[in-house]
């Protein structure tokens, strides 16, 4: 078996209207579908492929926040190549209200911050250098 691509993320939150909000409305990702059926509310981003992101609303019981807690630490939304584009998405993340933990990775630079339930996210710019591995988070 070889893995050739990431399928899609799917995040658990308390209200779907609210992360569509964010998620469409501060980060620009396109709403490509919307699902209510037996109970079960999720909305479907695009980048391309369909569905690549989504979130599915829960009740939230028994959550679990801690550092130390097994689950997902971050998403990463790749936004470009260099400075510039991270430069604005900063401006524009700023101006929402957002708070923001920059963080150089030395091949990328991002900039981590949580959606309204407290999933934590991250916008990264992978920064081309002679010599350096491309990766990103």
């Amino acid at each position: 078996m070889k893995i050739k691509a990431l399928g899609h993320v799917v995040l658990r939150v308390t209200d779907c209207a609210r992360a569509e909000q964010f998620y469409n409305g501060v980060l620009g990702l396109p709403v490509c579908a919307r699902l209510e059926e037996n109970g079960m509310r999720m909305s479907f981003f695009t980048l391309g492929n369909h569905h690549d992101f989504a979130v599915m609303e829960v009740s939230g019981e028994g959550s679990s926040r801690a550092e130390s807690a097994v689950g997902l630490h971050h998403v990463a939304f790749k936004i470009g190549d260099n400075l510039d584009e991270l430069r604005d998405a900063k401006t524009k993340l700023e101006a929402a209200g957002i708070a923001l933990r920059p963080v150089d990775h030395e091949v990328t630079k991002s900039l981590y911050f949580a959606d309204p339930d407290g999933n934590g996210s991250s916008c990264t710019s992978t920064l081309r250098t002679s010599g350096s591995a491309n990766r990103s988070e």
